[in-house]
């Protein structure tokens, strides 16, 4: 243990005496120094696309050598390899020249490896904060393609030239990020001719191709803004009856709104493209106001009555008997027609009639109309009545071979009584009318309802799919 202490020592020493770390290790100052280079991807921690900068956790692998620190091991007790301060050293002044924030340059704390041969590996870790420009048209199935350019900063392809160890930045020691996944990492070497040099200087680029692993923005952006598009469909399946159709519209709007405005800070800001989930939030308002709109006119519509409104022929054509047989409605029939049946009229008694004869009276009495209509009294009653029956006819001249038979006198109550009951009748009509006209409008509005069902049904889906459709194509291209 002392033995190898001493010949560290003295190795150290003999190394250090006249070194200068300044001074390019190179016997031909025409020769250049060959540096070789690797970069190995530790974390990726983070993506900040509002400012368009990724912080990575890079180790920086530096090989070349250096004639002046060779030694040999037989003199020092074996030793092949001796570890040194960096600093004292000379080392490439390789920086990353896209970088954004902080230091260009790698810290000089770490030690650097010298072997015997004059070999010097020197791996020194750091945080670098690079520009990127940042596509956020996908987002948030969005790939990116960020690159780090290393390159000696002072020293030109004469003084310092790079050699790309394998074809691939190193990702056996890389920490899964949860954010983003890599998809790629390729390194290629150029020698760029600058405008501000007459030299030509070498540099190491490595293309980082990385997806963003979007569970985390579909359970709580996507999926919430699906769930409010599905929901402004139903608004057109609700029943407009129940006077509720609005406020749902207007809940509907309210919840995205507050929803915008928690995910506003999530969503990166930029001017220059609109992202795909900032799309499908500006398709979904444009969605629900669009359902307020629409909602409104078919609440118009179903509340028309015939006091207010005519029915065009063409929408009674159109939207009654058209659309539903295209929709394959069916309008159930109305209650009038499956219930009602005619019903006689003349059941009743009429002892109170005052005729002329006696078998008249005895013919009312017995509570039915004579078969032949031969009576003044049953006579009477067909001619009275069939203005409002509907059923019967008026008796013509021919059918009283009598000529002195004549009607009988009705008492004044009983003439009041056949008046109100033909008010009531004509009455009655002209409600069932409207009510039909009304019910007529209430189907136009269910029509109406329904053909909207479907388009936002159809553009839900279509919109949807279009838009999300649009990442997973640009994938593939990759």
């Amino acid at each position: 243990g002392c033995g190898g202490s001493e010949a560290e020592h003295r190795l150290y020493a003999a190394l250090f005496e006249s070194y200068n770390q300044f001074v390019r290790p190179v016997k031909n100052v025409s020769d250049p120094v060959i540096i070789q280079f690797e970069v190995s991807m530790s974390q990726l921690v983070k993506v900040d696309e509002v400012n368009q900068i990724m912080e990575t956790n890079l180790w920086l692998k530096h090989i070349w050598n250096d004639y002046k620190l060779r030694w040999n091991p037989a003199d020092y007790g074996g030793a092949e390899f001796i570890r040194v301060p960096s600093d004292q050293i000379w080392k490439p002044d390789i920086v990353l020249y896209n970088n954004a924030v902080g230091d260009f340059q790698v810290d000089d704390k770490t030690k650097a490896l010298l072997k015997y041969t004059g070999d010097v590996t020197w791996i020194p870790p750091a945080i670098f904060k690079s520009s990127c420009k940042i596509d956020v048209t996908y987002f948030p199935f969005d790939y990116q393609n960020c690159t780090m350019k290393f390159g000696s900063w002072s020293y030109d392809k004469a003084k310092i030239d790079l050699v790309l160890i394998g074809s691939t930045m190193n990702l056996k020691d890389y920490w899964e990020s949860g954010e983003w996944a890599i998809i790629k990492a390729p390194g290629y070497k150029h020698d760029i001719k600058y405008n501000c040099c007459e030299e030509i200087y070498p540099d190491i680029t490595y293309s980082l191709y990385i997806r963003r692993l979007p569970l985390f923005y579909t359970i709580n952006m996507i999926i919430p803004c699906l769930l409010i598009s599905f929901l402004t469909v139903l608004v057109f399946y609700l029943p407009s009856d129940c006077g509720e159709k609005v406020t749902l519209c207007i809940s509907v709007l309210l919840s995205l709104t507050v929803f915008l405005l928690v995910i506003t800070e999530t969503i990166p800001s930029t001017s220059l493209v609109i992202p795909l989930i900032g799309e499908y939030l500006l398709f979904t308002m444009i969605f629900v106001t669009l359902s307020i709109v629409i909602t409104v006119f078919v609440l118009n519509v179903h509340y028309r009555t015939p006091k207010t409104h005519t029915m065009p022929m063409w929408v009674r054509t159109i939207f009654l008997n058209l659309l539903p047989r295209i929709m394959f409605m069916t309008r159930p029939a109305s209650d009038e027609e499956n219930n009602q049946k005619p019903k006689p009229l003349f059941t009743s008694e009429c002892s109170n009639l005052n005729c002329i004869n006696g078998s008249e009276t005895k013919c009312c009495k017995d509570g039915f109309v004579c078969q032949d209509m031969a009576c003044s009294c049953c006579q009477y009653q067909r001619t009275k009545f069939s203005d409002f029956s509907g059923n019967l006819t008026r008796s013509s001249s021919s059918e009283s071979a009598d000529p002195m038979l004549s009607f009988s006198v009705l008492s004044p109550e009983m003439r009041d009584a056949i008046e109100s009951v033909k008010y009531i009748a004509e009455n009655m009509k002209m409600q069932n009318e409207a009510k039909e006209i009304q019910d007529d409008w209430k189907y136009v509005a269910m029509v109406i309802d329904r053909i909207f069902l479907w388009v936002f049904i159809l553009v839900c889906i279509l919109g949807t799919a279009g838009l999300f459709l649009q990442p997973l194509m640009a994938g593939d291209e990759m």
